[in-house]
């Protein structure tokens, strides 16, 4: 079966973005199955969007944003 077709998205992230990334991958890992930071980053975007299309956190995520570490440096 051929595999997926997907785009690549380079971020830059802090070091304390990077270790949650890290802390949040081996949490979802068990033995039988390793989880990588880019399937977390995969799974949150598809939560985010599924929280924002049923109208849920909208509010919360945009203050997220406002902070400065999570906000991108080319926002303003």
């Amino acid at each position: 079966m051929p595999k997926k077709e997907r785009k690549r998205l380079q971020v830059v992230i802090s070091e304390e973005q990077d270790a949650l990334l890290t802390r949040t991958a081996y949490e979802l890992s068990s033995p039988e199955r390793l989880i990588s930071k880019s399937e977390v980053v995969r799974l949150a975007i598809e939560k985010i969007a599924r929280e924002l299309g049923e109208g849920e956190h909208l509010e919360e995520y945009r203050n997220l944003l406002e902070n400065e570490d999570v906000a991108d440096d080319q926002n303003g």
